[in-house]
């Protein structure tokens, strides 16, 4: 870490504490002393002003940030503008007033609602990073800017602003396992490996520019030419990104979450993660709907999801809701719930790790990596405080 992002995570210059619990259970005893004593004499009435002083005392407590906390906030809110970045080009190109005719009809065959919930994924996080900022500014640290690294270029096709970017999602490695693994009793959490439900490597998920992909291209189910299929292609992979992204900030908040020591950024951060949540939930819907097609380019192949070795009872692609499994330990019942939610598997590095291996960074600097993975690492650190 460098020395800029250790002092940036350290609020104490707000001068913030955190009450311990023994300090509250502390008080609260003397408090119910206090109470037998005036009960005794008839005077418990008279207790109303401190037992008011005590709970500001214990809401003061709740809303204090620890140097962890504020570590958390950092690395969400950080984690949060890269996911704006990625989503606003999608936006451009293919939400509700996306430039790029074409990529909306093919994004359109998953599911006609696809722009709408486009350009509200992309205002939610942007929401979500704006907020953090502010948050951690109240709170006296420091606010997390990524700007001097939006460096990468930009798609040349009809509709994308030519404007510097933080993510690169023209040659991606999406990995698809999450779609077979919330489909198993089985959870990563306690060992257990899924398979890719459809291999993509090195393929683009928005169109890269008008030659290959001409805005105007119309996009019949099958496609019929070359163009058509190349566009549908890459709106298939954009709808297995689109839930890679959200699964993984779904996993991401259910494990920061148990390491927070404030009620106030406890609330914070469920209530953000709930949300990831949502979105994955809707993606992991429209996946589901990817056409039928070869990329002429990639030679990539999307094949009916509903046809062997996939679909069946187990794999059909209207079975979105995770399904029970595994959880905490063996001998539980099976239980629906969001996995993995380890550090080691769901935490920050591991969510660094995982855009890495996305290709999501491919061209940044290692300045950008040694940046996002020190954020990274701090929030790993943190422990929750009693």
């Amino acid at each position: 870490m460098t020395a800029e992002e250790h002092a940036s995570a350290n609020p104490s210059s707000t001068g913030c504490v955190t009450r311990s619990g023994g300090d509250i259970e502390g008080a609260w005893r003397r408090v119910v002393r206090r109470r037998a004593f005036l009960g005794g004499l008839g005077l418990a009435g008279a207790m109303g002003p401190a037992a008011a002083l005590l709970a500001t005392d214990a809401g003061a407590a709740s809303t204090a940030v620890t140097r962890g906390d504020v570590a958390i906030l950092r690395f969400l809110a950080a984690a949060e503008i890269v996911e704006s970045d990625l989503w606003q080009q999608y936006n451009e190109l293919g939400g509700v007033n996306g430039g790029n005719p074409s990529y909306i009809a093919a994004l359109q065959n998953l599911d006609g609602d696809m722009p709408q919930y486009i350009s509200d994924n992309t205002d939610d996080e942007m929401s979500h990073a704006a907020f953090l900022n502010a948050y951690l500014a109240s709170k006296g640290a420091q606010p997390v800017n990524l700007d001097r690294f939006r460096r990468l270029p930009s798609s040349r096709a009809t509709g994308a602003r030519q404007v510097g970017r933080l993510t690169n999602l023209q040659h991606l490695d999406v990995d698809t396992s999450w779609y077979t693994r919330y489909r198993s009793a089985e959870n990563p959490d306690l060992g257990a490996n899924f398979p890719q439900a459809i291999t993509i490597r090195n393929q683009p998920a928005i169109p890269l520019n008008d030659s290959e992909t001409p805005p105007g291209t119309p996009q019949p189910v099958p496609p019929a030419t070359a163009p058509a299929r190349r566009m549908q292609a890459i709106a298939d992979t954009a709808g297995f990104h689109f839930a890679f992204i959200e699964q993984g900030g779904s996993s991401l908040y259910t494990t920061m979450a148990l390491k927070c020591s404030s009620l106030e950024v406890l609330r914070i951060v469920v209530s953000i993660g709930g949300t990831e949540v949502n979105h994955f939930a809707v993606w992991h819907d429209k996946a589901g709907n990817a056409v039928v097609v070869t990329d002429p380019v990639t030679n990539l192949k999307f094949p009916d999801l509903n046809a062997a070795p996939l679909g069946g009872e187990t794999f059909q692609t209207n079975l979105i809701m995770p399904e029970p499994c595994d959880f905490l330990r063996e001998g539980l019942p099976e239980c629906s719930v969001i996995r993995p939610s380890t550090v080691a598997d769901a935490g920050a590095v591991a969510a660094v790790r995982a855009f890495t291996n996305d290709r999501l960074f491919e061209g940044q600097p290692d300045e950008f990596m040694d940046t996002l993975m020190a954020l990274a690492v701090a929030a790993d650190a943190a422990r929750r405080e009693t």
